[in-house]
């Protein structure tokens, strides 16, 4: 695939999703995912959920979010998400909570996070594997590129996200790609780091994707992430690969790094079909 400059049409939502007169928010378009297009992409849904958890998080001083694992029980029509919210366990240094998403009245998604409380702990001089390793790919050697299920009039998570890779090339096997938000996630409302990150980390199976997509599908049934800290700037890096276990199952699996360096890891499992 060449390079290419990130565009969207100029009609295009002005963000992911829109609040209502009551905070219930509204997917736009450009939530649509690949594989149908009445189906989100599962990073926006995802990012929500970490927008509601870290807010009950909050609550207790715990601003963290070292781990969120999603079950996707079914696809994430676009349409009115209902996110609720329970505090599970919360302790004084880290709070475990669960949450379910509701779509058209069903449950599409089961979440689970565990957040943490931040404490200023210096890592010594010497530590092994400190300081953290560096992305693999600088973002100022990255080229700009489009997924190839990017379309010029049909709205959806193409245009939501910038990318760069290294040659221009994705979904080709093995790849580290950079991403960020064109547009964001809540209309008026400032997308956290943590919220960044999950829009592109359910991204991993598709950008080292080694199978044909016109041949094959290969959705992931899960997404979990975990951060050793909290991410900085606007850039998000996945160094990704996917390996198949030749019986209809697989793994993606993601190295996160922000342009400081290493942030976390995410993995999926995938459901491996032919079309």
């Amino acid at each position: 695939m060449s390079p290419s400059s990130p565009s969207s049409p100029s009609d295009a939502p002005a963000a992911a999703y829109i609040l209502d007169v009551d905070g219930l928010p509204h997917a736009t378009e450009l939530t649509r995912g690949p594989w149908d297009p009445n189906h989100q992409h599962a990073g926006p849904p995802t990012a929500m959920a970490c927008r509601a958890f870290e807010a009950a998080g909050a609550a207790h001083g715990l601003t963290h979010l070292a781990r969120l694992t999603a079950n996707l029980i079914r696809p994430v029509g676009i349409g009115p998400l209902h996110i609720e919210v329970c505090a599970d366990y919360v302790g004084k240094s880290a709070g475990h909570f669960s949450a379910r998403m509701l779509v058209g009245g069903k449950e599409a998604v089961r979440l689970t996070a565990l957040l943490q409380r931040e404490s200023d702990v210096a890592v010594p001089d010497g530590t092994e594997g400190h300081p953290l390793p560096m992305p693999p790919l600088a973002l100022a050697d990255a080229l700009p590129v489009a997924m190839p299920f990017k379309r010029a009039h049909t709205l959806g998570y193409a245009h939501l996200v910038e990318n760069r890779s290294r040659d221009g090339r994705i979904f080709n096997g093995p790849c580290a790609v950079w991403f960020r938000l064109v547009h964001p996630l809540v209309l008026g409302e400032v997308t956290s780091a943590y919220q960044r990150v999950l829009v592109a980390a359910d991204s991993g199976n598709g950008v080292s994707a080694v199978l044909d997509f016109s041949r094959y599908t290969f959705v992931n049934s899960d997404l979990t992430v975990n951060l050793l800290r909290r991410p900085v700037g606007q850039w998000v890096m996945l160094d990704a690969r996917t390996q198949l276990g030749g019986n209809g199952c697989g793994l993606a699996e993601s190295a996160l790094y922000d342009e400081r360096g290493l942030i976390g890891r995410a993995t999926q499992s995938l459901v491996v079909r032919e079309r």
